[in-house]
């Protein structure tokens, strides 16, 4: 360890050196690798975050990305000013996630200007690849719905959009993810540990937030929410520059801060030092966590805390912004609002924007309810991301009482009003109000219905996929389309080509713009169509061949320094990542796995010769407190320790769970795959979006007609698509027969879990996991993901795979 420090201080020393020689001076908008490394230099030297007489990679991550940030501060003040003159109608996502992987290869690629930084960072020692690696991913979301957000900001940003994201500046994320003998441990994000050169404080925007408190009418019949507690929401800018376009657009996070006059001294000098402190306490909560634990009172109440923050910190900046740019140009009404202002819901998380935009225009600004309802109902929209019954989320109406007892009575006269139209002009659904309405009154468990909220109050419901979009208007909100028809929409998700190809895969990029004689296919992907003409020719087949394995070689080099396990780049390269969930189906992928290593065992060494080697890659967090999710991370690891340990099997088989999946590791992964696995039960998934990546990077798809699945093989051909499955309008019937006793298992699947249960991959008790798969019905049993039926047509598909692959 000394020896190494050693060797680190040297070379330290020795960067330190050349770049002493790099006179610093001050060039914001450098373009020329001169200028640039003398700005780099210059941030080194006079911004400093470290000591002086070092310039190690980290020190010149920080001054590299604070140099880009001095051209980013150009553009985006002018894109400001320019909002600011021409008052656009501008669109506001509120999301409680963002997936933004890291802003350094984006911005500078985005400006146009990574060749001239890499020439600049030789200039001062370093390599920009290696100076890249030292970004660390913002913690800021975990799945789909966050890295959608991201995308659009991106493409917002691209098309020259007047648009802001909205979110939560979590300090420690969901969770690192790290992988240990007992399976999955989480430990904080440390993100933020030094600080983000990216985000830019905004000290004068800052607005009240109140939790608790009372209602208290006024003489005049207005209504006022107060007493309680209140913190402060402090806004951080990033800048999301678009490509090749001057335009650079905002994300707004928000941390939840406490007020110097809120540090009670007398209790503090009286001892009682965690009292003192209480309101800064209960403050840096709000922003600690992504979707703290809420098995208890105290999660609900902070989950429900952080959704409230988010909606109404960004909604009195919105409003704020509003009147600044209306009150400059004279007089004007409220009715002006929705003409302005485009707020987009990213799922059920910001549905809480309803009632306090409503809040805001009644309490604060003095509207009527028709007049505020006229307003809330033009201005908000909302993206619905999931069918699942657990992820609609149903707030308890005590909690939301104790929290938000004015929100939760203008909730109660939206229902009302509901109910009342229901009545008036359609009484043949009154049958159906007791699941239409926003309020559940069960004595049992009252909750507040937060999609049917939403579906009320919005102009426009959009689903994220062709399939998933049918289905929430032929299923879960079928009722409200006889209603409002024309307000349900299909938005199908999308990906940034910038980053999940030209950025990702420069080799793949640089041979598409060759073939296409143009670059243009990065911000208009139809020219892709191009290439159809030249897809039986031998060059473009054999450079398109060597781009793939130089992906594959990064990718096995990086498994190598993560994971410690070696994989051959001339094996299938066989890809599952994606949040670990029963309906995402990854204890299929891992089962098939099973019967594959078992059948190599039983083969001789020249019947092992004939198969097809293949090395499968699984990743993804499962949540902290989802223990089957956690049981299947725990079986790929266990399953992964012994096959790639066993010299009979492992020319032949690898299988390698990829720790802590985000942003940066799947833009290693992505590009070195060939086979990417997208196996959701159909029906469930809503989008699965990432397949739209895999598939743009050259990789086939092995998968169920489910979410995105469906216009990918639409759109590329049933032959380049390897389909297998029951399908979502057979799903409710195939669940009925297995509650009927009439499911009959394949042999295969029997002899896969037996394997399992025999102790094959070690002494963890399987049981409750396998359980889940076994039975007809009752809670936790009784197959209810259909991983069972779909055993046999995935696994004929994997042996069609393989055929294919040779």
């Amino acid at each position: 360890m000394a020896a190494a420090a050693e060797v680190n201080k040297n070379n330290g020393a020795a960067k330190l050196g050349i770049a002493e020689k790099i006179p610093p001076v001050s060039y914001p908008l450098a373009e020329e690798p001169a200028e640039i490394a003398s700005n780099i230099s210059f941030h080194a030297k006079y911004s400093p975050h470290f000591s002086p007489f070092k310039f190690d990679p980290e020190e010149a991550y920080f001054s590299t990305a604070e140099s880009v940030r001095d051209r980013l501060i150009e553009q985006w003040n002018e894109t400001y000013l320019h909002y600011h003159k021409t008052d656009p109608k501008q669109t506001y996502y509120l999301s409680m996630e963002y997936l933004q992987g890291r802003a350094l290869t984006n911005a500078i690629g985005n400006l146009g200007i990574g060749g001239a930084y890499a020439d600049a960072l030789k200039k001062l020692g370093h390599d920009l690849e290696e100076i890249v690696e030292q970004e660390k991913d913002a913690a800021l979301g975990n799945g789909g719905l966050g890295r959608l957000a991201s995308c659009f900001l991106d493409s917002m940003a691209t098309l020259n959009l007047p648009a802001w994201g909205y979110g939560l500046r979590y300090r420690y994320g969901l969770f690192k993810q790290c992988i240990t003998k007992d399976g999955q441990e989480e430990v904080a994000e440390d993100w933020l540990e030094k600080f983000s050169p990216w985000e830019i404080v905004r000290h004068d925007v800052t607005f009240p937030v109140r939790f608790f408190g009372r209602v208290e009418v006024n003489p005049s019949g207005s209504r006022e929410w107060i007493g309680g507690e209140v913190v402060q929401a402090l806004a951080y800018d990033v800048p999301i520059p678009g490509y090749k376009t001057k335009n650079t657009n905002s994300l707004r996070l928000w941390e939840a801060k406490a007020c110097a006059q809120d540090f009670n001294l007398f209790l503090f000098n009286d001892g009682q030092y965690e009292s003192a402190g209480e309101l800064h306490s209960r403050a840096q909560q709000i922003c600690a966590v992504l979707y703290p634990g809420d098995a208890t009172e105290n999660g609900k109440l902070l989950r429900l805390k952080q959704q409230f923050f988010l909606c109404s910190a960004s909604l009195q900046d919105i409003i704020f912004r509003f009147k600044e740019r209306k009150d400059a140009c004279g007089s004007w009404q409220w009715s002006e609002f929705p003409k302005k202002v485009a707020v987009q819901l990213n799922d059920t998380h910001p549905t809480l924007a309803i009632p306090e935009l409503m809040r805001l225009l009644m309490d604060e600004e003095g509207l009527g309810w028709d007049e505020a309802w006229d307003v809330t109902t033009k201005t908000i929209a909302y993206t619905n991301h999931t069918v699942l019954p657990e992820a609609l989320e149903k707030w308890s109406q005590s909690v939301m009482w104790k929290l938000l007892p004015r929100h939760m009575e203008i909730i109660d006269e939206i229902d009302k009003r509901f109910m009342a139209m229901i009545h008036t002009s359609r009484t043949d659904l009154e049958s159906k109000l007791t699941s239409m309405r926003i309020l559940d009154n069960s004595p049992q468990k009252p909750v507040v219905r937060m999609a049917n909220l939403c579906v009320v109050s919005s102009h426009t419901v959009n689903g994220v996929a062709q399939l998933h979009s049918d289905i929430l208007k032929s299923e879960l909100f079928a009722d409200y389309v006889s209603i409002w028809p024309s307000k349900f929409q299909n938005k199908t998700n999308g990906i940034t080509p910038r980053r999940w190809l030209h950025f990702c895969s420069p080799e793949l990029s640089s041979i598409i713009n060759k073939w296409l004689n143009t670059d243009r296919w990065v911000t208009n992907l139809d020219l892709l169509a191009g290439l159809r003409k030249f897809a039986d020719n031998e060059d473009l087949q054999s450079e398109w061949a060597s781009a793939k394995m130089a992906n594959k070689r990064r990718l096995s080099q990086y498994i190598l320094r993560v994971t410690g396990v070696t994989v051959d780049p001339n094996s299938l390269f066989d890809i599952q990542v994606k949040r670990i969930h029963e309906y995402k189906r990854q204890l299929l992928n891992i089962l098939g796995v099973i019967y594959r290593y078992k059948k190599l065992k039983e083969m001789n060494p020249e019947e092992r010769r004939k198969t097809t080697p293949r090395t499968v890659m699984i990743g993804g967090k499962a949540f902290a407190t989802y223990t089957n999710a956690k049981r299947i991370v725990k079986l790929v690891n266990d399953v992964g320790d012994v096959v790639n340990t066993d010299p009979e099997v492992n020319d032949y088989l690898k299988v390698v769970f990829v720790p802590n999946y985000n942003v940066s590791v799947a833009e290693m992964l992505i590009p070195g795959s060939e086979l990417s696995q997208h196996i959701s039960t159909a029906g469930m998934e809503a989008s699965g979006t990432s397949n739209m990546k895999f598939a743009l990077n050259g990789c086939l798809i092995i998968g169920t007609l489910d979410g995105a699945n469906v216009e990918i093989r639409e759109e590329i051909g049933e032959d380049n698509f390897f389909l297998f499955g029951a399908t979502a309008d057979e799903v409710p019937k195939i669940r009925k027969d297995r509650e009927n006793g009439l499911f009959k298992p394949d042999p295969r699947f029997e002899e896969a879990k037996q394997f399992v249960r025999s102790g094959a991959f070690g002494s963890y008790d399987y049981s409750p996991l396998l359980d889940s798969l076994e039975g007809n019905s009752g809670y936790g049993r009784g197959d209810y993901f259909l991983v069972g039926h779909d055993f046999p047509s995935y696994m004929d598909t994997q042996a069609k795979v393989d055929e294919a692959y040779k």
